[in-house]
């Protein structure tokens, strides 16, 4: 997959990504609650989008939170809708690359994972921004067939398919250690904290 084509896709449905998206707040409640992000944590949340999940993380009174996304027009979406907030910040770069000036209590991918073609990049890198009892989860709020047929139409070409939860998991053992995995028909969610 080509970065700016990813970059491009993305800044191209900005506009539209708020009023196009489809909450479950129970499935948010468990995965934050997987994700263990709780009062006084500091989040880095991956490829953040609009800030979909901005309002879930004041809520659970988040120390820190640092938003990152590929696409310049969701970042500035995102900036916008919540401004006021000291604690709150976001950079537009690539999070397989980008090398952050500090660590980070818990990490959350959500709805974005096969978004990143470089995954053995992306966990070197996202592993070395993790606190030593930190823990990161990649979750979709949706299973994974239901993910794949959702890929499967404009978004094929900056899309991967998400691997079998077992796959995933032999795949960030290097990095993690791995101890929740889900995937039914309603979530697909692994979480683990760093080796």
């Amino acid at each position: 997959m080509d970065k700016k084509e990813i970059a491009s896709f993305f800044d191209s449905l900005a506009e539209s990504w708020d009023e196009e998206m489809i909450k479950s707040q129970w499935k948010i409640d468990r995965i934050l609650s997987i994700a263990e992000v709780t009062q006084g944590k500091s989040v880095l949340d991956v490829a953040c989008g609009t800030g979909v999940l901005v309002p879930d993380y004041i809520s659970r009174n988040v120390r820190k939170y640092v938003g990152i996304d590929i696409s310049h027009n969701m970042i500035e979406i995102a900036k916008n809708k919540f401004l006021g907030y000291g604690n709150i910040s976001y950079i537009c770069e690539d999070a397989e690359t980008y090398k952050f000036s500090e660590s980070f209590d818990c990490i959350v991918i959500y709805n974005a994972f096969p978004h990143f073609a470089n995954r053995t990049l992306l966990f070197e890198n996202l592993s070395a921004h993790l606190n030593d009892s930190g823990r990161i989860t990649i979750a979709h709020g949706m299973s994974r067939e239901a993910l794949t047929r959702h890929h499967s139409g404009r978004a094929e070409s900056v899309s991967t398919v998400l691997p079998e939860i077992s796959e995933l998991k032999e795949i960030m053992k290097p990095y993690f250690n791995i101890d929740t995995c889900i995937s039914d028909n309603d979530m697909y969610v692994i979480s683990g904290t760093k080796l």
